[in-house]
């Protein structure tokens, strides 16, 4: 038989071939290596670099504004920022800039420079920031359809005003990376919270994803807390509304506090304007004219001179005074708005009355310098620090320029100047038993941008006139209301005891320094009257006809009205004391 050859040689000659073959592989591999970290490292390391390195923003989310309730009056809403590659967009910018200036509303020329990029190594642009999610992804959809390369999104929280024009010349509104005006801009540090950043490597236009990597967290805003009521302030602004344009007024306020704590409910501007779309409206309207505008407060100011006389000691609610039907005074005659003869009325009907006469003679009790004391400690002449800026201290004259003259006119509401925040304040002392309150717009306590800590956490409270001289001035202010022998029968509330009292006052024209024929005409008071709750401020300028009474009047009955039914203030049990008006 014949002999089979062995084969068992050749597994081993595969072997020998395999390990060959191998150790051939990794000779190459180990070459490569060394050229890569030992002979000329830095070369390769920056061709690596000039793939690119990518850093971002990631935006922290701004805190919400809220009402007294937790109702959002602004926040922020998921959002994405559209940006760009320059390395993939340069080439063909003039097309990508022309289809994103007509989707997204963005500046051509600086698109188009952004799409070309800053520098040679930019890898990373802004094209549109805080975009609406849903349009956003639309954009980068069609782009994609288009085959435009580049293009990509990241998270970018969009601010909204859910309420529209609700509290809007208090809220303030934000521009892209901007804030302007009101508790926005004051409290833009407490809101805004803290940017984060990541920084990676890319390369072809892509992460790569074992490349170095860093990431800073962003930390988001911190919310804040209005004393704000958003339904309240909604109600507020319409009926102000409604009444400015019945009247045929220029534009107005309305204000309610809570008499106890000088919490503000709502603060009314007409016109006012939509935070959504600020660039819709003047540029007039976009503040707060609570706390900006000055003007002469008329007769409601003899709430507080005559509050001080009765504090003071000079006299009581029925002290008896002859009113003539003119007083000549050292450089011109003071007159009543209503002609008269001699008038025997006691303190309480100078204020029902409103008479400019009487209140003049019962202020010449005063010491020197006593009245301007007074109303210093009613807030006049000075910031009530309610929480906005740009707020007007008004004008209180300076001691050296208080004459005998100028304390006549002051006495009725004449030669000195307040803001609607400061005489709610002032009225709402006397609500308040004597004890006036700062007026607070923040709930808790926040600390603005200027560093000032403010809110109802730390709201300062300071008695000015006694008890006693609050509830008799409140019984005075109760007889203006009086159908029979008061000047604001319309001001009264069905089923409620009502303090009040009107203003009716010259303005002062800003070309000619001079009263220029208009008039504002306003109402201040609280309810109920033998428990006060609430107090309300409203004021008109420039209506075409009437007074504090017939225009001011019935838009703080509606107002009142409706708080107290809102807040669930059980009505008056009887009627107060009557104070006799006449002797």
């Amino acid at each position: 038989m014949r002999r089979r050859r062995s084969t068992r040689g050749v597994p081993q000659s595969r072997l020998r071939v395999g390990f060959v073959l191998i150790a051939m592989v990794l000779s190459v591999f180990g070459a490569r290596l060394v050229q890569l970290q030992g002979v000329d490292p830095g070369s390769y390391a920056a061709m690596a670099a000039a793939e690119g390195t990518v850093e971002v923003v990631l935006p922290a989310e701004r805190g919400d504004i809220l009402d007294r309730n937790g109702e959002p009056l602004a926040d922020s809403v998921d959002g994405l920022m559209v940006v760009a590659d320059p390395a993939q967009t340069a080439d063909d910018a003039p097309a990508i800039a022309r289809f994103l200036a007509e989707r997204l509303s963005v500046d051509y020329i600086d698109t188009l420079a952004r799409l070309r990029g800053a520098d040679k190594e930019s890898r990373f642009e802004y094209i549109a920031r805080r975009v609406p999610s849903t349009l956003a992804n639309d954009v980068l959809e069609e782009a994609e359809a288009r085959d435009i390369e580049g293009l990509s999104t990241r998270r970018d929280p969009v601010r909204t005003y859910p309420a529209h024009d609700v509290a809007a010349n208090l809220i303030g509104f934000m521009g892209t990376d901007e804030a302007f005006g009101g508790l926005e801009q004051v409290f833009d540090k407490h809101l805004s919270g803290t940017d984060g950043s990541a920084r990676y490597e890319v390369g072809g236009g892509n992460k790569i994803p074992l490349g170095s990597h860093e990431t800073t967290d962003a930390v988001d805003g911190a919310d804040l807390t209005t004393t704000i009521d958003r339904d309240l302030q909604w109600f507020t602004q319409r009926v102000l509304r409604d009444a400015v344009r019945k009247a045929g007024g220029e534009s107005g306020v309305a204000l309610i506090l809570d008499s106890r704590t000088g919490e503000v409910l709502a603060d009314a501007d007409y016109p006012t304007f939509d935070a959504a779309n600020p660039a819709d409206y003047e540029t007039e309207d976009r503040g707060a004219r609570s706390i900006n505008l000055a003007y002469e407060p008329g007769s409601v100011q003899k709430v507080l001179t005559l509050a001080s006389l009765i504090d003071a000691g000079r006299m009581t609610a029925r002290t008896e005074f002859t009113v003539p039907g003119r007083l000549d005074r050292q450089d011109r005659p003071i007159r009543d708005y209503f002609e008269h003869g001699t008038l025997r009325l006691t303190l309480a009907g100078i204020l029902a009355k409103s008479s400019n006469i009487g209140t003049v003679l019962a202020a010449d009790r005063f010491k020197p310098g006593e009245m301007r004391s007074y109303l210093e400690a009613f807030g006049l002449g000075r910031r009530t620090d309610v929480g906005l800026e740009s707020e007007s201290p008004g004008i209180l004259p300076d001691p050296a320029l208080w004459t005998e003259q100028a304390e006549d006119r002051i006495a009725f509401g004449q030669s000195l100047s307040v803001t609607p925040i400061q005489m709610a304040a002032a009225v709402n002392t006397i609500a308040n038993d004597g004890v006036r309150v700062a007026p607070s717009l923040i709930k808790g306590t926040a600390v603005r941008d200027d560093g000032v800590e403010i809110g109802t956490g730390v709201a300062a409270t300071r008695r000015v006139v006694s008890s006693y001289a609050a509830h008799q001035t409140t019984l005075m202010m109760e007889r203006v209301v009086d159908p029979e022998d008061g000047v604001a029968p319309k001001a009264q509330v069905p089923g409620y005891r009502v303090a009040g009292k009107t203003g009716t006052a010259q303005r002062v024209g800003a070309e000619c320094g001079c009263y220029d024929g208009t008039f504002t005409v306003s109402f201040g008071g609280f309810a109920p009257a033998e428990d006060p709750r609430f107090t309300i401020y409203v004021a008109i300028h420039d209506p075409d006809t009437g007074g504090g009474g017939s225009v001011a009047g019935p838009v703080f009955s509606q107002l009142m009205g409706f708080t107290l039914h809102r807040y669930g203030v059980a009505a008056s049990g009887k009627k107060g004391k009557a104070l006799p008006v006449t002797w």
